[in-house]
């Protein structure tokens, strides 16, 4: 078999051995040069490093993002085990911020990770961001993004998500929020939107009707509109203060993958955020095709189609390809 049938059959590159390759060889034909700069200029500040938030941060790296500024006061339980990245035999019972911080440097070691160790609440979020690179005036509000180009926030409680997305609209800085995965088993029904067309969804529930009382008119969220399954009394499964929660192992890392796209795309300009005051970005609810907003995301999409429709060399190898562009359309 030849070494070019040989990588349109595996799909293994045939450059993966060379001396010259890198955690970019992969990335530079779909995020394009222009986008890999973008990315290693950019700082993202994650709350929150359980399920969702460790496998947001490992694909962050992976992405070669630059800057990392990473929130979480826990340490590694070991029912954590089941679905977060950072969760090992080994890495049980120190900081998850030590842990995650090793984790970036081994995958991506010129990212810059920032870590604090710490309790989320409204008396310290505006300090947090402020630690974070965002703008504050004399009084230490914080009224601008400054440095900050996305936050993802993987919190837990309702309390300190409402703070941080208060905080986050009204100095204009972006945020995707992450809803909650426990009890639910189907990732299809996954989808990011506009806080304000989410539905059977509890937490997104309550979230929506906060967001309204104190003036956020807009919150781009991960959620699932899966109705949850009824657990099982299982004695340890309390957390949060609720009881009887489950964790498929599966949803959070996929959750935390998402997440870590949603952000990806919009710091290389392929869907920028949504509400952007200073750029005059209109609400765009749920959209799952954005148009390319500017040149850079028009050459990528370009590049993208030009990368993902090859000739198909056999009929097997057309028949295949059909069903990729059915999908992926």
């Amino acid at each position: 078999m030849s070494e070019t049938h040989n990588e349109q059959m595996t799909g293994h590159a045939t450059t993966k051995n060379s001396a010259d390759a890198d955690i970019t060889t992969r990335l530079r034909p779909i995020y394009t040069q222009t986008g890999l700069d973008a990315l290693a200029g950019s700082r993202v500040l994650v709350f929150g490093l359980g399920g969702v938030g460790s496998s947001c941060v490992e694909a962050l790296a992976r992405s070669t993002v630059g800057e990392l500024y990473l929130v979480d006061r826990d340490t590694v339980d070991r029912s954590n085990l089941n679905r977060q990245a950072l969760a090992f035999e080994g890495t049980i019972g120190r900081d998850k911020t030590t842990v995650m911080r090793e984790m970036v440097a081994q995958i991506n070691s010129r990212c810059h990770v920032e870590t604090l160790k710490t309790f989320i609440d409204r008396d310290n979020v505006s300090e947090v961001l402020a630690w974070a690179g965002a703008e504050v005036d004399e009084e230490g509000r914080v009224v601008g993004r400054g440095r900050i180009d996305y936050v993802v926030d993987a919190i837990d409680t309702m309390t300190q998500k409402l703070v941080l997305a208060k905080l986050c609209w009204d100095a204009n800085i972006p945020l995707i929020s992450s809803m909650g995965a426990a009890n639910r088993l189907n990732p299809e029904l996954l989808e990011i939107c506009d806080i304000r067309k989410t539905h059977g969804c509890r937490m997104s529930r309550t979230i929506r009707k906060e967001c309204g009382r104190r003036g956020i008119p807009h919150l781009e969220v991960l959620y699932s509109s899966e109705g949850p399954v009824r657990p099982s009394v299982v004695a340890g499964s309390s957390h949060g203060g609720l009881s009887n929660l489950g964790t498929a192992s599966y949803m959070p890392p996929i959750m935390g993958q998402m997440v870590a796209g949603r952000v990806v795309r919009a710091l290389i300009g392929y869907e920028p955020w949504r509400w952007d005051k200073e750029s005059g970005a209109g609400g765009v609810a749920c959209e799952t095709k954005p148009e390319p907003a500017t040149a850079a995301a028009t050459t990528i999409a370009g590049d993208i189609a030009r990368e993902t429709k090859p000739e198909p060399a056999t009929a097997a190898a057309a028949t295949i390809a059909g069903g990729i562009a059915s999908e992926t359309e």
